[in-house]
């Protein structure tokens, strides 16, 4: 399922059954711009919080910051251009660096509002993280079993991960552990952390503030469109995206 809130969040919603195939893009989608901004130039900086990043998710680490520098020069990054606007064109961006925060994660769940005073903290007292610019994009990796209450709903059994702003200027991505079938189905679990990655990735350049960049009334952002189509690009799996251009998930 997806979750709608009154400020338009979107989530990379569950995985159908491994014997059912990935929804058909909806008829009649198009993305609009609603005037908001975008990532011209995006600057991803990731942080993994617990110690399991360090000790068994580990490999994990490598993997996603591997990931960040390979997918920012991309031709993910080409494909998206189509959204550019006159004054805000959208172009490569860079993988600016990665920390983990060792301090104990909740046991079990931690709620999404815990997430951005967490966030909010490290930017402000931890030296090694970037001050947040128009470009900043910070993604919050979640160790093993732990659950994200997003609003209410909870990941893994709701959601796989999502995106939003703080105060409109703080734009970050929320990537819960996929410990569940619902968020892996027969992936494993590096592809499948790419494939919700790279999904919040382009909804966070194209739709920063959600809803008011390029966004569906009725289908949603970029990802939601084309939720769980997958393509492989270089050696990582990676969601399909709404080409306006191209009337399909591409």
């Amino acid at each position: 399922m997806t979750v709608h809130r009154s400020d338009a969040i979107r989530t990379v919603p569950l995985k159908l059954p491994e014997t059912a195939a990935a929804p058909a893009a909806p008829k009649g989608a198009q993305l609009t711009y609603r005037g908001g901004p975008l990532l011209t130039a995006v600057e991803v900086f990731a942080i993994f919080w617990g110690s399991a990043w360090k000790q068994t998710a580990a490999d994990l680490t490598v993997t996603v910051n591997k990931f960040f520098d390979f997918i920012v020069t991309s031709a993910l990054l080409d494909q998206l251009a189509e959204y550019s606007t006159a004054t805000l064109p959208i172009g490569h961006g860079s993988h600016i660096g990665s920390i983990v925060v060792a301090t104990p994660a909740p046991a079990q769940s931690v709620t999404d509002a815990a997430l951005r005073s967490l966030l909010q903290d490290q930017i402000k007292n931890n030296a090694a993280v970037p001050k947040p610019g128009p470009n900043s994009l910070y993604f919050l990796f979640l160790p093993p079993g732990v659950a994200v209450d997003q609003g209410g709903s909870l990941s893994c059994r709701d959601f796989c991960g999502y995106h939003d702003a703080i105060d409109n200027k703080i734009f970050y991505g929320v990537v819960p552990y996929p410990g569940c079938s619902g968020c892996s189905s027969n992936f494993s679990v590096n592809d499948a952390i790419t494939v919700t990655t790279s999904h919040e990735f382009c909804e966070a350049i194209t739709d920063p503030i959600p809803g008011q960049g390029w966004y569906d009334d009725a289908n949603g952002e970029i990802g939601d469109i084309c939720a769980w189509q997958t393509k492989q690009l270089g050696s990582y799996t990676v969601s399909l995206e709404w080409s306006n251009k191209a009337n399909a998930c591409a």
